[in-house]
């Protein structure tokens, strides 16, 4: 019985003469997935921030030990059956400062990606679909940003707002949105000529009414994919900050202060500046392995 309904259900899918609206959603969903799972890369780097979204969300029963309590009579030990990772300098576990420094790692790309998508979205489609001064004057505004490299100019704002993990995800944001505005307007630019755009301008429909219904939704594929990738950058601008003194202060258990910390017994005690590092590179491999994935599903170039 229920592999009839699995075959009418992926039948209901597939169907090239959709019935409704919600049928054909559900049925472009279906047929990006079936491509999307056909590239193990992109599955594995799906695997990868699944992963870190769970690790995140139940630290507290997957840490063996608090991530900030001091045990200086286990100052700096090797990996062992009882700290997998090690101590740091403090005799903390780093196995559970890692996995604690998932959240704080997914609270700075989420804040910053739900600040810098729309603003970014919001100012290229206006550039794009007036066009003339407002062009003219929105992409030197995002050519001024763009000019400076994103660490750089990180750090120029986290200097005059003072360190902290609220000042640098604010820092961050302030310099990841140029990006996203390039993309949009260039989508724009192509999407404002089409005939049903011109369509919703005979019917009277207010430019706020186009830009909001029907350009916006254009852009948000490219937008999509372009946040996957800007993820693994925003995590390592995060993990600069950190290993610099400027981004989540001590005793927080920030991967990049982690590294800082650890830097000084690096050849003698590796582990302490190693594993922080490893969870860096892994978690942004995910992020691009998965940007890769959607791109070629959801990119109709």
């Amino acid at each position: 019985m229920s592999d009839t309904s699995s075959t009418g259900l992926h039948a209901w899918l597939i169907s090239d003469t959709p019935e409704s609206r919600r049928q054909a959603r559900f049925g472009q969903l279906y047929r990006q997935w079936l491509a999307f799972r056909r590239n193990p890369m992109a599955v594995a780097g799906l695997g990868i921030v699944v992963l870190l979204l769970l690790v995140a969300a139940f630290a507290p029963l997957i840490a063996p030990f608090d991530p900030i309590a001091q045990a200086l009579d286990k100052r700096l030990l090797p990996p062992s059956a009882t700290n997998w990772f090690g101590t740091d300098a403090l005799g903390r576990d780093i196995f559970s400062r890692i996995v604690f420094g998932t959240r704080i790692t997914l609270v700075i790309v989420l804040l910053v990606v739900v600040t810098v998508g729309p603003f970014g979205l919001l100012i290229g489609a206006v550039s794009g679909y007036f066009g003339g001064w407002v062009d003219r004057l929105l992409m030197r505004i995002t050519d001024v940003f763009l000019a400076f490299p994103r660490l750089v100019l990180a750090l120029a704002f986290v200097a005059a707002l003072g360190p902290g993990i609220v000042n640098a995800i604010i820092a961050i944001a302030i310099t990841t949105w140029p990006p996203y505005a390039r993309v949009a307007r260039a989508e724009t630019m192509v999407i404002r000529n089409q005939d049903y755009i011109e369509a919703m301008r005979l019917q009277g429909a207010s430019r706020a009414r186009i830009i909001w219904k029907h350009v916006v939704p254009m852009c948000m594929p490219s937008l999509i994919v372009r946040t996957t990738f800007d993820m693994a950058g925003i995590i390592l601008t995060a993990a600069g900050l950190g290993f610099l003194g400027l981004g989540a202060q001590p005793p927080m258990p920030e991967w990049g202060a982690m590294i800082s910390a650890g830097r000084e017994q690096i050849f003698d005690q590796w582990w302490v500046a190693t594993f922080p590092g490893i969870a860096i590179c892994i978690v942004a491999l995910g992020f691009n392995l998965l940007g890769d994935g959607l791109r070629d599903v959801m990119d109709a170039r």
